[in-house]
């Protein structure tokens, strides 16, 4: 029998019903600056410099650098003039704009798009379906048509993707060896990070990334380096127009947003473009075979009701969709991250 004497329930309750204050902190104190200013300052500033050099009150700013020091966002050092700031260093990791492993996009399409979603979830579990119209008044009937609703929205969901990428697309791409592979397309690649992860890890590949045209031409402008001559792009809808032959199909968080009914068709559709040898490597954050975990990958799958059509599932879920289009040897690596990888062959 399991024993209880050692869970603190009240304790348990109030840190999960909580857990929202304390990512509105996180978000809050990005949105201001305060990380970005304490990084380039160089040196711890005081309560009074911080507010007046970000333009906000001293009374609102003291309490939220302190709940950042009880986050361990911040550390505080008390001296006779006054209580001074600096960053931790997971702070100077990611959370400053500068950073190479910086997650602020992400934080940002977070609170500033995610959470509005995220308001209506009682909705979207009665009635099954993503909560656009609620949130921002526009249809949903075209998923990406209502996720890129404007050149801003689209541009911080970008960004927000390349961050993620920065920091996990490393484990991802060499949970096998993509080295046989030269010519890749990355389907759906987006902003590019993944595909420069790519390019750098093996550098005999090229990648082509295959996106939507106002995704591509972003892409092009601002978010992938011009000198990079290995990374190419494709603009079409790959729903609609036909997907090119290559060696390798990378499908990084794409099947998530659909349900198995289009999974299949989109799959489909790859292994035909396939060529005879090559294969299509599926990036996800797996569900455990009993559903049980990781409690991420379960917030991300309420996070798929709230924003798209699909859902995250389990690598045998992710197997049969491989098998039913007819790839072979599926194999998973889990990689301890947030990301796996599935490979299936053709």
């Amino acid at each position: 029998m399991d024993s209880t004497e050692d869970l603190d329930y009240p304790q348990i309750i109030f840190q999960y019903s909580n857990g929202f204050l304390v990512s509105k902190v996180m978000f809050t104190a990005c949105e201001l600056g305060v990380f970005d200013l304490l990084l380039e300052s160089g040196q711890p500033l005081s309560l009074d410099v911080i507010a007046a050099r970000l333009g906000t009150s001293i009374m609102g700013m003291e309490r939220l650098l302190d709940a950042c020091v009880g986050l361990k966002l911040l550390a505080v050092e008390l001296r006779r003039d006054g209580a001074f700031y600096r960053n931790t260093e997971i702070s100077n990791i990611y959370l400053t704009k500068s950073s190479p492993k910086s997650q602020y996009h992400i934080m940002m399409y977070y609170s500033n798009t995610v959470y509005l979603c995220w308001h209506y979830l009682t909705d979207a579990v009665r009635e099954g379906r993503n909560q656009y119209e609620r949130a921002f008044g526009i249809s949903s009937e075209d998923l990406f048509g209502a996720m890129y609703r404007s050149e801003e929205e689209m541009l911080k969901f970008l960004a927000g993707q390349n961050s993620i990428w920065s920091i996990c697309g490393r484990d991802v791409l060499t949970a096998f060896d993509l080295s046989p592979f030269t010519q890749i397309y990355d389907l759906g690649g987006g902003g590019g990070a993944l595909a420069q992860e790519c390019v750098f890890l093996y550098p005999n590949c090229t990648v082509t990334i295959f996106d939507l045209p106002k995704v591509v031409q972003v892409a092009k402008e601002r978010l992938v380096p011009p000198e990079e001559r290995r990374i190419a792009f494709h603009e079409g809808d790959f729903f609609k127009d036909s997907i090119p032959e290559a060696d390798l199909y990378i499908l990084s968080k794409i099947l998530h947003d659909w349900d198995d009914e289009k999974c299949g068709q989109l799959l489909a559709e790859v292994y035909k473009a396939c060529r005879p040898g090559g294969g299509v490597l599926l990036v996800e954050s797996l569900l455990s075979g009993d559903r049980s975990g990781p409690v991420e990958t379960q917030l991300y799958s309420l996070n798929m009701l709230v924003q798209t059509e699909g859902k995250e599932r389990t690598a045998a879920e992710y197997s049969e969709l491989l098998g039913a289009a007819g790839f072979m040897d599926v194999r998973v690596r889990r990689t301890g991250k947030l990301y796996d990888a599935v490979l299936g062959r053709k």
